[in-house]
């Protein structure tokens, strides 16, 4: 796996659009677009007001867009190919190395949530163990498609919050 560079806010708000956009690759699964368009929100006083603008920007998205951004994502537990980011964040909670078990029931959760709801499960790993991922799993399999769309967001601004964490020196 690649290591990613930590930048300080200040070297992110000097960065020209395209280096800025590099810089953030990852944050959201699969859609450097949306670092793009925040990109014009700088300069940030902080990690916090970049997240803001990066979350803004993906609410400003109309409905189908969003929804590309949720079908971006990994199912969990999942043998595919994944960004780094993912497979990173699925490696602490031990879903890269499931039980035959284990991965039948993960298979078989995310099989059930993307009929109900035409997506996969998101959940921000990174706050949660196996099992309270699969207790997640069972509860919001009762929720209406609007109430998961929404908890869907809710986890993807997370995970972005996580993620550049990981990425963004916090500030002085």
């Amino acid at each position: 796996m690649s290591t990613l560079h930590h930048y300080t806010i200040a070297e992110l708000n000097a960065l020209d659009q395209a280096a800025f956009t590099a810089a953030l690759d990852g944050i959201f699964e699969e859609t450097p677009s949306i670092a793009c368009q925040a990109w014009h929100a700088r300069p940030f006083r902080d990690r916090d007001l970049l997240h803001g603008a990066m979350v803004d920007v993906v609410r400003s998205l109309p409905q189908s867009e969003q929804l590309a951004l949720i079908k971006a994502h990994p199912d969990l537990g999942s043998r595919t190919k994944m960004a780094d980011a993912s497979v990173q964040e699925q490696t602490r909670v031990g879903l890269n190395h499931l039980s035959p078990t284990e991965y039948d029931q993960f298979t078989a959760l995310n099989n059930t949530y993307k009929k109900r709801f035409g997506f996969p499960f998101i959940i921000a790993v990174g706050h949660h163990t196996k099992e309270s991922i699969l207790a997640a799993f069972e509860t919001r399999l009762q929720n209406s498609p609007e109430q998961e769309q929404a908890q869907a967001l809710a986890e993807i601004f997370a995970i972005a919050a996580l993620r550049l964490e990981n990425r963004v020196a916090a500030s002085p």
